[in-house]
């Protein structure tokens, strides 16, 4: 019988997270789990003094085998002396920056946690080509594969280029692979369903495209495709899904895999734009692997609510496997959260996207306490800044916990990340204790 989500957590197999309670301070948390504050700190991205938030979650993990920088060590001269890859040292070590922060001596480094990973999975992530190179680095030990974003196409099959040597590179460096990126994106940064109806009327086009693919992923050295046609009208999904088998029959015999983002559907009739043009089946049938885009419930234009409230969540991933093989599936996690202006005005509010990190310090600033839903399994608060009440939703440990646990629950093949623009350790650090993050591309 599969273990459910919630069993998972019960066996407290998860780790410890700790959560905030007035007047707790980060030296006596150390002194309650027996970890270096230090460690802590750097664990949970909590900055100089260390003011801690109530109702915050910490990480809490067991440090097993630690080494200390010697004056002349080098990243590879402690991977050489320790046995133990640079790829895990800079995974254990998110201050590393994945080797782009300088070392010095007296420096702690954690080579091994007593939580070893329990569950083998894949993790891919995508950034712009605009990310910070310390973020860069930072993010691509935790993945599998990185996706550059994003290729688009002219209507005659063209490729519209990415400048993406210098994430392809960062991800390589640490033996992350990279996969292509092919969208219906148009130079003026929307999704086009005209474009991509063109393209499935025009068997020139379509030859012209995957011709193009192919090359680009053979001169760049992508280890696949990751395609995303967002908002096609309903006539063209099974177009759409050929389309997919095409471009897999292309690369799968030169060894390339490639994915194919679904929108969050809950049954095959469901209405709207996002959803009439992803046949669930057919698109599964087509791809190697699907990726769901279990996120933005909670939304730019939308009310305050949590981004991937896990019973909305589930009800995608329990239509997902009826239609398409568990293994073959990607779960989609978010790693961002909003901040809403109240009251919401439906037509003219817009949420500000946020970072993960950012939305504690917020809540630090203006010295509000974070709360749980303990439904949709997410953190939130409000706070007033001149005058204006804000509502705040975002992840934390506890969340991608639960998100974790749906991955392991369904015996899914991996998670895909939106995005990794954005520091954070409480997340990666937790996937990374949990998952052995397998290379499979």
């Amino acid at each position: 019988m599969r273990s459910t989500a919630a069993e998972f957590i019960a066996r407290g197999d998860l780790l410890e997270i700790y959560t905030v309670k007035r007047g707790d301070t980060l030296y006596a948390v150390s002194r309650k789990f027996g970890v270096g504050a230090g460690l802590l700190a750097i664990w949970n991205a909590l900055p100089v003094p260390y003011t801690l938030v109530p109702g915050q979650s910490l990480l809490i993990l067991t440090p097993s085998t630690v080494y200390t920088v010697r004056e002349s060590d080098t990243y590879d001269t402690i991977s050489a002396r320790t046995g133990v890859a640079k790829r895990k040292i800079f995974a254990n070590n998110p201050q590393t920056y994945g080797g782009s922060a300088p070392l010095y001596a007296g420096q702690t480094l954690v080579l091994a946690f007593a939580e070893e990973p329990s569950y083998s999975a894949a993790f891919t992530g995508y950034a712009y080509p605009f990310i910070e190179n310390k973020i860069l680095r930072y993010a691509v030990p935790y993945l599998s594969a990185l996706i550059p974003f994003t290729y688009g196409f002219t209507p005659a099959g063209e490729l519209i280029q990415l400048d993406d040597t210098a994430l392809i590179s960062a991800a390589k460096s640490v033996g992350t692979a990279a996969l292509m990126h092919l969208s219906t994106l148009t130079e003026n940064g929307s999704f086009s369903a005209e474009r991509a109806a063109a393209l499935f009327r025009s068997p020139a086009a379509m030859d012209t495209l995957a011709r193009g693919v192919l090359a680009e992923i053979e001169e760049k050295g992508y280890a696949g495709l990751d395609i995303d046609f967002e908002f096609i009208p309903p006539e063209t999904a099974l177009d759409y899904a050929d389309f997919i088998a095409r471009l897999r029959a292309l690369l799968s015999p030169r060894g390339y895999k490639v994915i194919a983002a679904l929108a969050p559907k809950t049954s095959r009739e469901q209405k709207g734009v996002l959803y009439e043009g992803h046949d669930y089946a057919a698109v599964g049938a087509a791809a190697d692997y699907v990726l769901l885009m279990t996120y933005e419930w909670g939304y730019t234009y939308g009310p305050p609510m949590a981004v991937a409230p896990i019973p909305a969540v589930r009800r995608v991933l329990d239509y997902a496997v009826r239609e398409i093989p568990r293994e073959k599936i990607y779960m989609g996690l978010p790693n961002y959260g909003y901040d809403w202006i109240l009251p919401y005005k439906q037509g003219y509010s817009r949420a500000t996207s946020i970072g993960n990190d950012e939305a504690v310090d917020i809540a630090r600033r203006f010295g509000e306490e974070i709360k749980f839903d303990e439904t949709a399994k997410t953190p939130y608060f409000s706070y007033y800044n001149e005058g204006e009440q804000h509502e705040v939703w975002f992840e934390d440990a506890r969340s991608m916990q639960a998100k974790f646990a749906l991955i392991r629950e369904y015996g899914f093949a991996g998670g895909g990340y939106w995005n990794v623009m954005r520091q954070f350790n409480q997340g990666f650090l937790l996937q990374s204790a949990i998952f052995d993050t397998i290379l499979p591309y």
